[in-house]
């Protein structure tokens, strides 16, 4: 469910491998992960667009080396010395493949490191473009992600047109979780949380501030669901 609040265990369960890596191509066949922050200091630059529906997401470096001490002077790699795609050659051939009319959108769980310790859920997204371009210096992989509405079935081909939605923004996130304190509003526990939209945003509610944004556990956000408190 978007906007979860998840622990990087519970996130590693739910996949079934060890997330070590913010790109994960082509897991259970069926969807694909990436791990993003925009948060100050993050290593790549990762940002939203179109009031958080979409993602521009940056390709990684290569992984630093007794050979490579300084991976951000280098030309984000396409393939590796073994003549194998990277991460980033997979996730480019796909949205190009797709951009190609050649196969549907990849479907990408997205996890974002809200803060040290604290990953929310972003949901299923397609990836439907990408692009190589200069960023100080040298060449580094763009990919552009859509956030798509009622995909968790991932055992369900995508479907031929999919539903839009919006992400809450980090900073209503980072302002929510101080104002509540971490804790459910109706009965403060610590587990299972989630970013609930106060007036669902079906209804009419913002995502924009945290004034209608509020933290629930998961027996209280399914028992709100989508009515109007």
């Amino acid at each position: 469910m978007e906007n979860e609040i998840i622990p990087y265990i519970e996130m590693c369960r739910r996949e079934g491998v060890s997330l070590q890596r913010g790109m994960n191509f082509g897991l259970a066949r069926n969807h694909s992960v990436i791990l993003m922050s925009v948060s100050p200091g993050a290593p790549y630059a990762d940002r939203f667009e179109d009031d958080g529906s979409t993602i521009v997401y940056e390709g990684h470096d290569t992984p630093r080396s007794p050979h490579n001490q300084s991976p951000k002077t280098i030309d984000q790699p396409e393939v590796s010395p073994s003549g194998s795609l990277t991460e980033n050659g997979k996730f480019h051939r796909a949205a190009q493949q797709f951009r190609a009319g050649q196969k549907p959108p990849e479907r990408i769980r997205v996890y974002e490191k809200i803060k040290q310790g604290i990953w929310s859920y972003n949901g299923v997204f397609h990836l439907i473009d990408s692009w190589r371009e200069q960023s100080n210096g040298r060449f580094v992989f763009k990919f552009k992600l859509t956030a798509v509405e009622g995909e968790e079935d991932l055992s369900i081909p995508v479907p031929e047109h999919s539903k839009m939605r919006r992400v809450i923004p980090t900073s209503v996130k980072l302002e929510v979780w101080k104002r509540d304190c971490g804790k459910c509003t109706k009965c403060e526990s610590t587990e299972d949380l989630h970013f609930d939209h106060v007036i669902p945003w079906s209804k009419g509610g913002s995502s924009a501030t945290a004034d209608n944004v509020q933290l629930l556990c998961g027996k209280h956000n399914l028992e709100k669901h989508d009515k109007i408190e």
